[in-house]
């Protein structure tokens, strides 16, 4: 959609159970957004790319990781702003207004937004976890990929765009945008609780056992074998 105000990229691996409703989501919002849904796929084996088509979305066919399937997402991207979005991550009907008044300041031109962060379980302990994820957003600019993010394109290919990484590309990119460039949204980005089917604290302890090694220098392909 060469006239698109939004490109939204999608990457996707076996993905035909939640895809439909990550793009119903989309489809919800009120605001007068025109854009193009880009839906990268690893070469899934399920429904996948059957349901993107579907719902009328774009299909590129890119190498197995998240980070080059961002990449390719973006390459194949028209408009003058992109949305990273999961394939298991809803975006509240609000997403559109808010992502309307966020482009539409041209100071944001150089910044970069995610959404609010939140968890589709009733447990106590999601509501924990989202608390603790709205502070290492607000105060160490460190949103993860399940949040959203919301970028020119322009400033996005400036950045050098998503490293080909198997692991820890969303906080590679936001590193490079910087917490003082990096603005959250009042509108929820809900995403699966599945993987904290273990127990929050396990999963979460993992997550920032991934974190620290990172940090520590640890190259991601081997980050990648912890997460699992």
């Amino acid at each position: 959609m060469p006239d698109a105000d939004l490109s939204i990229v999608i990457p996707t691996l076996d993905a035909g159970a939640t895809l439909e409703r990550t793009i119903q989501s989309l489809k919800a919002s009120s605001a007068s957004l025109r854009y193009q849904i880009v839906v990268a796929d690893g070469s899934s084996g399920d429904s996948t790319v059957v349901v993107a088509r579907g719902e009328g979305a774009e299909v590129v066919v890119a190498p197995r990781g998240r980070g080059r399937q961002l990449a390719a997402g973006a390459a194949a991207a028209a408009a003058p702003w992109f949305l990273f979005l999961h394939a298991d991550t809803v975006l509240d009907a609000g997403w559109g207004a808010a992502a309307r008044r966020f482009m539409a300041d041209p100071a944001n031109r150089e910044r970069a937004a995610v959404f609010r962060y939140a968890l589709d379980s009733p447990a106590p302990a999601a509501r924990r976890l989202e608390r603790i994820v709205d502070w290492r957003c607000r105060r160490l600019g460190l949103p993860y990929g399940d949040q959203g993010l919301l970028i020119t394109a322009e400033f996005y290919k400036s950045l050098g765009g998503f490293a080909p990484l198997p692991l820890m590309e969303d906080i590679d990119l936001v590193r490079r945008i910087g917490r003082p460039r990096l603005a959250v949204l009042d509108c929820a980005a809900t995403t699966s609780a599945v993987r904290y089917g273990a127990g929050y604290a396990r999963r979460s302890a993992l997550n920032l056992a991934c974190l620290a090694l990172y940090f520590a220098g640890v190259p991601p392909r081997l980050i990648a074998r912890l997460y699992g």
